[in-house]
């Protein structure tokens, strides 16, 4: 618990760092487009779950002495949600360790980082992108079930691939983390957006890039301090 706690703690600040000083721009970019006739799409636009979230607040720009007040309200909803989405995913990576009952090193931390950013980002993402504020979107109900399935399919098919030694079970493994890509994710009938090709494409690779980032902090982090508390006990 105590080495989920701190890992998480950990992440989730410094991937708010991150995110302060690379998403967040284009972010602020993107709500320049929005407008009456985008209102309804920006509702559906997210970030990706699986990720550190990153708090949408309407901005109104920064004063001249520094942030402005509802930058500063943005940062601290971000900093939160990434906070209590670190320790949530400590957990998760502190008890496969537990778990599993082997001895856990760096490298064993970064690896089952590795997992939970391709179970929570990359598979989900191959479908459903992150998304800038802006954006037309599938509905919401149809785009959660949809990450659900290509997440958990993910997990089963990497969790057969890896320890399961019979090549029918890893065979297995392929079809079900493929299934849902083979179905194809829900889009929305009609395209099109105010927000730049090239701003919205920009924010999926940087995103995908910063969560990339917060899982291996976040598994290199989880196995430093659960050896360290495990050596303690």
């Amino acid at each position: 618990m105590f080495a989920a706690i701190a890992a998480g703690l950990l992440a989730g600040l410094f991937i708010t760092v991150v995110q302060h000083f690379t998403t967040t721009p284009l972010i602020l970019a993107a709500e320049t487009f929005e407008g009456p006739a985008n209102a309804a799409a920006a509702s559906h636009a997210g970030h990706g779950m699986g990720a550190p979230a990153e708090a949408v607040v309407p901005t109104h720009g920064a004063s001249a002495g520094g942030l402005a007040t509802v930058d500063w309200e943005r940062l601290l909803f971000t900093g939160m949600a990434n906070l209590l989405a670190g320790v949530g995913f400590g957990l998760m990576v502190v008890a496969a360790f537990a778990l599993r009952g082997k001895p856990v090193d760096t490298r064993t931390g970064i690896a089952w980082g590795a997992a939970g950013f391709v179970v929570m980002t990359l598979a989900p993402g191959l479908g459903l992108p992150p998304e800038v504020p802006g954006l037309i979107a599938a509905d919401l109900p149809d785009r959660q079930l949809w990450w659900l399935l290509a997440s958990s399919g993910a997990a089963i098919g990497l969790a057969l691939l890896v320890f399961v030694r019979q090549p029918a079970f890893k065979l297995l493994g392929v079809v079900i983390a493929l299934l849902p890509h083979i179905f194809g994710a829900p889009h929305p009938e009609a395209v099109g957006s105010d927000v730049p090709p090239e701003l919205a494409s920009q924010f999926v690779a940087v995103s995908i890039a910063v969560s990339a980032m917060f899982w291996a902090v976040l598994g290199w982090l989880s196995a430093s301090f659960y050896r360290r508390f495990g050596e303690a006990r």
